[in-house]
């Protein structure tokens, strides 16, 4: 038999720890006596191995075979000294990210990115078995979808001395697409293009945003899962984003059971750091299988405000934000309603119009749009969604308080011109999906090269 990996650790000059990245165990090889003492010498953490012999009942502790190796072949030599990745101490997350071309050899990123790749194929097979069409969506937009506008910019103009007109701004009709572009911030708009004609897609890409903001939360650049579908309705699509979630965490908890055991684990061993009154309530695998087997709480903004404000934490001011109706709920916010007072999944829905996106659909009551947030523990919102605005004469009404130019929106308000049916859909950030299911707890670990504010390195 041939095995090939890298070296995790070689005990007493016979007992190899070698390990394919393919799952989390090791496969043990045992070197005999005759072996050949330079190859030997060159055996060390990090090295690569090509190993043929025989698989025989392990004698040893921690596995039930092992690897009698014939004949050792050094793939790549691992100069210890010089090696950043000493798996003996357990090296910080922090310490990680600045190797993070290396750090996919840990135990724990190992898991994390196999996770994210289980994840990654349940979020396609859930939507291409309910019947679905994957859309590509533009990377390079010249819309802001979200009207936040905090999107990097593309262009081929020289920085130094671009062409200007005669009111001394940029002449964008010069540049490679004869007018201003940018990163997408979302595929939705061009999702809801294709739900107009083929009733079900979804997306599943890169998208950008310049936010310049340096926490545990956020990305300059992630990946956005976006269904719309063409006849449904705000409840519709609750339903839909409540299967999802349940559907891709029952997927990864049956796929990578091992993986999640470390992780949980991991985590746990973590949490013995903190004081009592910080530490979690609930296990990682209890969290995900409580998710799977329990229904999301469904109340509307407003109920959510009253619960706030009536909670001992918003009397005690243990809240940093303040709560009133008309707020974008905070983070602290949103976890309190998720762990402490359902102690489960909530979907809110009926949010304010004013703190919303232009393309929600307005409510009759006049100030709130069928917009909804799905909220998960550890995480706060998961899903923002809404069913969209389907009346010509409403939206261009929004867009026009909005400052939303028309004209530069055709091609979306035809879609209200031409066949116009209720629809809706969300956005769901993938890497916040990995970040709630391995309970790691800053983004930056669970993208393989985090692009963040002054960091784009490899």
């Amino acid at each position: 038999m041939n095995v090939k990996g890298w070296v995790r650790s070689f005990r007493n000059n016979q007992f190899i720890a070698l390990n394919d990245g393919s799952c989390m165990g090791n496969i043990q090889v045992v070197i005999t006596l005759d072996t050949d003492e330079a190859i030997v010498k060159k055996i060390n953490n990090g090295a690569s191995l090509s190993v043929d012999g025989t698989v025989i009942p392990s004698l040893g502790k921690g596995q039930k075979y092992e690897i009698k190796a014939d004949s050792i072949t050094i793939l790549g030599e691992c100069d210890p000294e010089q090696f950043p990745l000493q798996l003996k101490n357990r090296p910080s997350l922090e310490y990680l990210r600045e190797i993070a071309h290396l750090r996919f050899r840990t135990n724990t990123f190992g898991a994390v990115f196999r996770i994210r790749h289980t994840l990654a194929y349940a979020v396609h097979k859930f939507y291409n078995d309910r019947g679905f069409v994957y859309l590509h969506t533009p990377i390079v937009t010249a819309s802001d979808a979200e009207g936040a506008g905090e999107m990097f910019s593309v262009t081929t103009l020289p920085l130094g001395k671009p062409p200007l007109n005669e009111d001394g701004s940029i002449n964008f009709k010069e540049d490679f697409f004869g007018r201003a572009t940018n990163l997408t911030v979302s595929g939705q708009l061009e999702a809801e293009l294709g739900a107009m004609a083929l009733s079900e897609v979804y997306t599943f890409g890169p998208t950008f945003r310049a936010e310049n903001s340096n926490t545990a939360r956020h990305l300059a650049e992630f990946w956005m899962i976006e269904p719309e579908v063409a006849f449904n309705d705000i409840n519709d699509n609750m339903d839909l984003a409540e299967d999802f979630i349940k559907y891709v965490v029952s997927y990864v908890l049956e796929h990578n059971r091992e993986d999640l055991e470390f992780l949980a684990q991991r985590l746990a061993d973590e949490e013995k750091q903190k004081p009592m009154n910080e530490r979690s309530d609930i296990a990682l695998i209890d969290k995900l299988e409580f998710v799977v087997k329990n229904e999301f709480e469904r109340i509307n903004y407003t109920q959510a405000i009253e619960i706030l404000i009536d909670s001992p934490a918003y009397k005690k001011k243990k809240f940093t934000y303040d709560v009133k109706w008309g707020i974008d709920m905070q983070s602290e916010h949103e976890r309190y309603l998720v762990e402490k007072h359902f102690k489960k999944p909530v979907i809110v829905t009926g949010y304010p119009r004013d703190i919303k996106a232009f393309y929600m659909r307005q409510n009759d009551d006049g100030k709130t749009v069928a917009a909804m947030d799905i909220l998960v523990p550890g995480i706060g919102e998961l899903v923002g969604g809404s069913q969209r605005e389907e009346r010509l004469d409403k939206l261009t009404q929004r867009m026009k308080e909005m400052h939303i130019p028309a004209e530069e929106m055709y091609w979306y308000l035809d879609t209200r011109r031409f066949g116009t049916v209720p629809h809706a859909g969300f956005g769901l950030g993938f890497e916040r999906l990995v970040l709630f299911v391995t309970g790691m707890t800053n983004i930056r670990d669970v993208i393989p090269f985090p692009r963040t504010p002054k960091n784009a390195e490899f």
